[in-house]
């Protein structure tokens, strides 16, 4: 019997990505990646903003110059159309603002002409980004009232007259050009031709909001000559106007004391944020490779026999805050809570353990001043004779710990609640950086992490500068034969950065 149902029909989101920094996209626009079956996305879109995009999500790049086909817009349409009304969740993911110079009003006729619903998602668009990224302020209540936001490239076959530069240079306020660096030699020109006064400030602004953002100074009939001596390409924004004038020397954004310092973490996956942040808030250009890998341990087993009798222990000893989220996760999977620790007292090796202690709402009874394995069995040793220690570790690592409470009398059971293995390759894009001293630091947050990143990159390193997390970490270093150029004094995430801080202003 035929069903009169209706075919499901989803929805398309038309979702500005801002300017390029990933911070810059709206909560809402996060709110659409999550919720996506597909985002089509154009190849200027910063990759991280793509990690808000569920596991589920088809990501589709709509091509690259140079690269891979471009799709026409005609195509885009279509594939947003097909997905809508196939019952899809599409995110069409635009940089800037998708009503602003982006084609949006296309995208979305095609969509509303086809009955799928949509939804526009403003975005952080260029002007503004380029403006707070400079420094510069596009209105000024002496001189500039008014902001004109005016494209470089015009549509091809036009029927409407072409742009009004008469009207432009009588403008009274800033000027904006967008997609104006391959045409610039043609609108300067025509500026000043209508009667534009040729000491017209301007600012050219390439890569905004990014680690590498470029800007030059310039009178209007420097521009197109500026472009060319610097070989500018796209993106990149002008500003004309008096509001530049002022300007010449960097601004807040490329004032920041780490601005354009390219930085490899080389933590394990889901652990970068701790060290990311800091270091893109400072101004730096921050990749990810993890150069160990942190997996469950090869039977759970062991784990289990522990968790299932904490009273006969008097202390649980942590080493990293990996064993904690190992250990707790696992008590939580077998169907029990922070309860089933009883009077057990708890040792954490440093505040980043600690820390992740507090997630699952328990304190550490004992830190010891000095985040090390000894520093903390200096601590433990005292009153270990007979005391059962328990110690939730890592498949491989030092036995110092262990050793030292041993030797006190202390009677300790080690459970592996983790296995730590190292990567097997370099990543293709990472590999190239190496070969060509494009990445200026490397952090090395562990002994581990410091063999497996010297057996994969090499003598490479040597074109690096190495941070290193202790003086532990360090002497492995030394013992590969390299000396790092910095030494956090802190043996945390933070000391690292700041340890990186201060090498770079010194």
């Amino acid at each position: 019997m035929p069903s009169d149902r209706l075919p499901p029909v989803g929805k398309a989101y038309l979702v500005g990505a801002g300017p390029g920094d990933p911070g810059m996209l709206t909560l809402r626009g996060v709110e659409c990646l999550r919720r996506a079956d597909v985002v089509l996305y154009d190849y200027l879109v910063n990759q991280e903003i793509l990690r808000h995009a569920s596991d589920h999500a088809e990501q589709i790049c709509l091509g690259q110059h140079g690269k891979t086909r471009i799709w026409r817009q005609a195509e885009i349409n279509e594939e947003l159309v097909k997905r809508g009304l196939a019952g899809q969740q599409v995110v069409r993911l635009k940089g800037g603002d998708p009503t602003i110079f982006a084609r949006g009003s296309e995208e979305l006729g095609a969509l509303q002409a086809a009955g799928v619903p949509c939804e526009l998602v403003p975005g952080v668009t260029a002007a503004t980004a380029v403006a707070s990224c400079a420094g510069i302020s596009l209105t000024d209540r002496d001189q500039a009232s008014a902001v004109a936001l005016i494209t470089g490239q015009e549509s091809y076959g036009k029927q409407k007259p072409a742009m009004n530069y008469h009207g432009l240079a009588s403008f009274p306020g800033t000027l904006v050009f967008y997609m104006g660096v391959t045409t610039a030699p043609t609108w300067t020109r025509q500026l000043l031709l209508a009667g534009k006064a040729p000491d017209t400030s301007a600012a050219i602004v390439r890569r905004c909001s990014l680690p590498d953002q470029q800007t030059i100074y310039c009178r209007l009939d420097e521009v197109a000559d500026r472009v060319a001596e610097e070989g500018i390409r796209p993106p990149a924004m002008i500003i004309v106007g008096e509001v530049t004038r002022s300007m010449g020397s960097p601004s807040w954004f490329e004032r920041r004391p780490l601005f354009g310092v390219r930085i490899l973490i080389t933590r394990p996956l889901g652990q970068v944020e701790q060290l990311r942040q800091p270091l893109l808030e400072l101004g730096a250009d921050v990749l990810a490779h993890p150069m160990i890998q942190i997996d469950p341990p090869e039977s759970w087993a062991p784990v289990d026999r522990a968790c299932s009798d904490f009273s006969q222990y008097d202390w649980l000893v942590f080493s990293s805050a990996n064993g904690v989220r190992f250990l707790l996760e696992r008590l939580r999977a077998i169907g029990k809570d922070a309860r089933a620790l009883g009077s057990l007292r708890i040792a954490a090796i440093g505040p980043g353990t600690s820390r992740e202690l507090s997630r699952f709402q328990l304190d550490a009874d004992l830190q010891p001043s000095e985040f090390r394995a000894e520093s903390l069995a200096a601590e433990l040793v005292e009153g270990a004779a007979d005391r059962r220690f328990l110690l939730a570790r890592a498949s491989r690592g030092r036995e110092v710990l262990a050793e030292q409470l041993r030797a006190a009398g202390g009677i300790v059971d080690q459970v592996v609640v983790y296995r730590s293995s190292d990567a097997h390759q370099l990543q293709p894009d990472i590999q190239q950086q190496f070969v060509h001293g494009q990445i200026d630091w490397v952090t090395v947050t562990s002994s581990a992490i410091a063999r497996a990143l010297v057996h994969l990159a090499g003598p490479q390193l040597h074109q690096c500068k190495l941070a290193s997390i202790s003086p532990l970490t360090s002497s492995t270093l030394r013992d590969y034969g390299f000396e790092p150029a910095a030494e956090a004094t802190e043996y945390t995430m933070p000391g690292v950065v700041e340890a990186i801080r201060k090498a770079v202003i010194a």
